[in-house]
């Protein structure tokens, strides 16, 4: 430990902002780490099937009960809750996909909002190590000029440590970041695609079969009132 301390003061005046930068990229790791892997939760295997069978019926109430025992904490649960709870009041197919897309951005953005920090604070860390490093350069040349021999020596040794320890840490900073970047963009592509896929399968489940429960009853209706009239006419016969 008090190599690397000897090693940050050699750095310049530069060391520091470095290390901000990779107190940042520390907490966002953290912070990335807990909302993509331990946050993120995964509706049942069977939760479309479930729906599906409520709203076949026309049961909205009771898929909405559904969710909010099986996938109340979930992306697609929200999703699926909105899309309950507008057909149970009677909203459109216009209405049904402009709200459902709303809570679609809100959910995806939860997940994207924080990541690409990541790839910035990397490239930034880096710069910062290739200033010190040029600074370091500077100063060293500069004053050898007037120096003595065995001045020049030092002052020499001296900018080039200062010079390589800022580009060191600057890449120690970096290199985390910039894979747990890759790491996170990557599992944030594949919950984004999985989501935006169930939204619109679950989004055309809704479509379909509210279509045919509201031609189901029409049906009936048809069916109920032709019996009804047909009925007093086979009477009076």
């Amino acid at each position: 430990m008090s190599h690397v301390t000897a090693f940050f003061h050699k750095g310049g005046f530069f060391m520091y902002p470095i290390l901000a930068f990779s107190l940042m990229i520390l907490a966002f790791i953290v912070e990335r780490y807990i909302a993509l892997y331990i946050k993120h939760k995964v509706a049942p295997m069977d939760f479309r099937k479930n729906i599906l069978g409520f709203i076949a019926k026309g049961d909205f109430g009771a898929a909405q009960t559904y969710i909010d025992m099986s996938a109340k904490n979930t992306s697609i649960g929200k999703i699926t809750t909105v899309a309950c709870k507008l057909r149970n009041s009677g909203a459109g197919d216009e209405a049904l996909q402009a709200r459902m897309d709303e809570q679609l951005s809100k959910e995806i953005s939860s997940y994207d909002k924080r990541t690409g920090f990541l790839a910035m604070f990397g490239n930034v860390s880096t710069l910062f190590g290739l200033l010190g490093t040029v600074t370091g350069m500077i100063s060293s040349f500069a004053g050898a000029g007037a120096a003595t021999p065995v001045e020049r020596a030092t002052l020499l040794s001296n900018g080039i440590s200062e010079a390589l320890n800022a580009t060191a840490f600057g890449l120690i900073a970096a290199i985390p970041a910039l894979v747990a970047y890759a790491i996170y963009q990557n599992r944030t592509e594949h919950i984004v695609g999985s989501l935006t896929e169930d939204s619109s399968e679950i989004y055309h489940d809704f479509l379909f079969y509210t279509e045919n429960h509201k031609s189901e009853n029409r049906s009936e209706n048809v069916v109920m009132n032709f019996s009804n009239e047909t009925t007093p006419t086979m009477k009076r016969n």
